[in-house]
């Protein structure tokens, strides 16, 4: 859809269209050369209620041209390209929306191999209050994060220094050392060694940590180190950590020195012979990254839009609250025709069957919520849906009529008719035996005592 600037969008989601040029920053940028361009596509609902997410979706893909980001350098498995947008929001509230994402990982790089994008970047939350709010697509800032790990640098060819980093040795007197028995530990079996005092070794890295790798050995010289320029420290390889003196030849392989905690950047480590005596050998270099995946700032880039972005306006209504009190019925279904309530209609109906008010099934009406509870947004799923407000409503109760029309008081409510009175004969006939019996044997026994009395007379 084409949306002009300063217009009010409709409840349909916005897309918005915006091309941006990307331009170099920073020391050793992705855009190395000449300025990328970019197609993005931003989305978003515009017919928002009060609590409702407001969640802005920007899809980055390269536009047709055939220039892209580039890698800057040699790196391992991890790398990350990691992208900020800015919205600037002004209205109700100001402030500026930043849709953050970071791309797939990428395997190993060479200068110029080409980067992914993040395929979307976004940033949920919650709108708190009705009003509108103005949403203008600004700046996208890139950085690419090398992976965290590790490389030797050391004096063979480019296939054993992937780094595309290498030592630099001075003019006076170095002698390289190759082919040296496996059993002394030397990285690649070799060695660069010199006996000339101010003889320098120096290596230029990016990193955030360097270690300095040679043999312990008995003839060993003293050696300066310089960091950036800066002399830090002076180490002596014919002793050991708590400064005996060592019987070794030649034990390759060992960190005489080492330094992390560096800004991630370029750096520059120096080694030289300040003694007269003994040798100063160079092995190898370690070189370290440790950057926890976070931007740095050092491979960046700054993507503006080519031309002006437009500006959309999102307006917040208050949410829908009920209007119908709990327990009362909102006036919707209405029972049949040939329908009653429970009890028939001979009952009075303010004194039904039990003696208690009747009430819809829960008692005391349904419990309305607003229909919001809690909104939860996952920031890696985008949706161009707008989001649809929703509130709920009492149930309306619809009664039935039960089975049997009338139950007789006094009786259980069992939903099934009594069985039909029937004339107990045979126990009327021997109420009548026992009745009979009891005149006939009182007769006898006045009789009897009559005759008893005049007999004693």
């Amino acid at each position: 859809m084409v949306v002009l600037p300063q217009v009010p969008a409709s409840a349909a989601p916005a897309d918005v269209v915006v091309d941006y040029l990307c331009d170099p920053v920073g020391a050793s940028s992705i855009v190395r050369n000449g300025p990328v361009k970019l197609t993005t596509n931003l989305t978003f609902a515009t017919d928002l209620s009060v609590g409702d997410p407001l969640n802005l979706t920007w899809k980055l893909a390269y536009a047709d041209d055939p220039r892209r980001l580039q890698a800057p350098g040699y790196f391992g498995e991890g790398g990350e390209v990691h992208a900020k947008g800015n919205v600037t929001h002004r209205s109700s509230w100001q402030g500026i929306l930043q849709p953050r994402g970071v791309s797939d990982s990428h395997g190993p790089l060479e200068p110029d191999d080409t980067l992914m994008l993040p395929e979307m970047i976004n940033d949920p939350g919650q709108v708190g209050r009705a009003g509108t709010i103005s949403l203008t697509p600004g700046n996208i800032e890139l950085d690419f994060t090398p992976p965290d790990g590790e490389v030797v640098v050391n004096d063979g060819d480019d296939a054993d220094n992937p780094s595309d980093m290498r030592i630099v040795y001075s003019s006076n007197g170095w002698e390289s050392k190759d082919d040296l028995p496996a059993s002394e530990n030397h990285v690649h079996n070799d060695l660069h060694e010199t006996a000339n005092e101010g003889a320098t070794a120096m290596l230029t890295f990016v990193g955030t940590g360097v270690k300095y790798i040679g043999p312990t050995d008995k003839d060993s010289s003293k050696v300066k180190i310089h960091l950036d320029d800066l002399p830090v420290a002076t180490i002596d390889p014919s002793r050991d950590e708590s400064d005996v003196p060592v019987n070794d030849d030649l034990d390759g392989g060992k960190t005489l020195w080492e330094w992390s905690g560096l800004n991630y950047g370029k750096h520059t480590i120096k080694i030289e012979k300040v003694s007269g005596e003994g040798f100063m050998w160079v092995d190898a270099f370690e070189v370290s990254t440790t950057t926890a995946q976070t931007p740095t700032g050092y491979h960046s880039a700054l993507c503006k839009p080519i031309d002006n972005p437009p500006t959309i306006v999102v307006t917040v209504g208050e949410r829908a609250e009920p209007t119908d009190p709990p327990g009362e019925d909102p006036g919707g279904e209405e029972p049949p025709d040939d329908e009653e309530p429970p009890g028939g209609g001979d009952e009075d109906p303010e004194n039904p069957p039990g003696g208690d008010e009747q009430q819809p099934p829960g008692g005391g009406g349904n419990q309305i919520e607003d229909g919001l509870g809690q909104v939860i947004v996952n920031p890696q799923v985008s949706t161009s849906a707008s989001v649809t407000p929703t509130s709920a409503s009492p149930t309306a109760t619809k009664y039935y009529r039960a089975q049997v029309a009338r139950t007789p008081r006094g009786g259980v409510d069992t939903g099934e008719a009594p069985e039909e009175n029937e004339v107990p004969y045979g126990l009327m006939a021997v109420g009548m035996v026992v009745v009979m019996g009891t005149a006939g044997g009182g007769l006898l026994m006045r009789r009897r005592g009559a005759a008893h009395a005049g007999g004693a007379s």
